[in-house]
């Protein structure tokens, strides 16, 4: 009779995935920022939790999704940048956490100016 050892149930928070995939995201060239919608910020005023700004994340006991909200620099190629974001927080949470990403969803809400092209836009001539 063999015997296994019970060591007890390992949980990683939805917190500590969208902080990993939050990180990750930002360390992609051609990613600006990280994009917080209307309603995450008046759910931050009401309950008081720290949302990770731009991470939506779904956490089960092997498996993970992870939603994106980006802002990326003008001048980059969208598509490839968003590739590659997809493997930066793939790569980072799996590697972190053991859990198995089964989808990284990328949502463009904008894009970003260099601040000289927007004080150049903005000036009276």
């Amino acid at each position: 009779m063999s015997e296994e050892l019970q060591t007890g149930l390992i949980r990683i928070s939805d917190d500590v995935v969208a902080t990993i995939a939050g990180l990750a995201a930002l360390e992609t060239p051609g990613i600006a920022g990280m994009s917080g919608g209307i309603s995450e910020g008046l759910a931050k005023r009401l309950s008081g939790k720290n949302v990770q700004k731009g991470v939506s994340v779904e956490v089960g006991q092997v498996e993970a999704a992870i939603d994106l909200r980006v802002i990326v620099n003008y001048g980059s190629r969208i598509q490839d940048v968003c590739r590659e974001l997809q493997e930066n927080v793939r790569e980072a949470v799996e590697n972190m956490t053991g859990l198995n990403v089964v989808e990284v969803n990328v949502k463009v809400e904008g894009v970003a100016f260099k601040e000289e092209e927007i004080e150049e836009a903005h000036r009276v001539k």
